[in-house]
């Protein structure tokens, strides 16, 4: 049998926690100027899957 392999794009993006993945928020990489610095702070960090999109993402990243 040959192995599982993960999907790469996905394993860029989540990182697996405890309780489930974590992932980057988007609208943070460009055109930040327009953007107030109270939106910019409240982007930083990571965020929690939601718990819908969990088993798609376990599919997607056996390995982990």
């Amino acid at each position: 049998m040959p192995k599982i392999k993960s999907n790469s794009g996905a394993a860029k993006r989540f990182k697996k926690t405890a309780s489930g993945f974590k992932h980057k928020q988007s609208h943070r990489s460009h055109i930040l100027t327009k953007k107030s610095t109270k939106r910019k702070r409240q982007l930083r960090g990571m965020k929690q899957i939601h718990a819908s999109d969990k088993a798609l993402i376990q599919r997607m990243l056996p390995n982990l």
